[in-house]
């Protein structure tokens, strides 16, 4: 379903998402790192809805279906390092910030940090070309706001 949509994503340049494209490949990312610990349960679940639908704008049922498609999407998706790289050439540097930020609601939701989903993070930042700094700040403004 989701392979002509990867195809294009990590072709050598690609061009950059529309931005419903650019809404999915973000979400799968989100769900990847929720998954990173081997545990995708429903308050990780219910979190990225909520990141969802204040990021998009979108009503609670717009987001559950998003999060949906996202979950198939990461399923089919390559490895972490090939998708999260063809994100980084597709997605602009802001809206990757955003995306950091909204990686550390998910990570943590639990109230606690996993080595596996910090491991992922660090990864995934690094890979989007967010730089430690900003990492971190992205985590302290989540924790600031619970």
């Amino acid at each position: 379903m989701f392979a002509d949509f990867l195809k294009r994503l990590v072709q050598p340049d690609p061009e950059p998402l529309p931005d419903a494209d650019a809404r999915l490949a973000l979400s799968a990312l989100l769900v990847r790192v929720a998954r990173a610990d081997g545990v995708y349960d429903d308050g990780e679940q219910a979190r990225i809805d909520r990141i969802l639908s204040t990021r998009y704008a979108l009503s609670p049922f717009e987001a559950t279906a998003l999060r949906r498609a996202a979950e198939d999407l990461e399923a089919e998706a390559p490895d972490t390092v090939r998708f999260t790289r063809a994100i980084k050439d597709a997605v602009g540097y802001e809206d990757r910030i955003g995306v950091i930020e909204a990686l550390w609601q998910v990570v943590l939701a639990d109230g606690s940090r996993d080595a596996e989903e910090d491991a992922v993070l660090r990864l995934v930042a690094n890979l989007l070309g967010i730089n430690d700094r900003d990492s971190a700040l992205a985590r302290q403004r989540v924790d600031r706001t619970g």
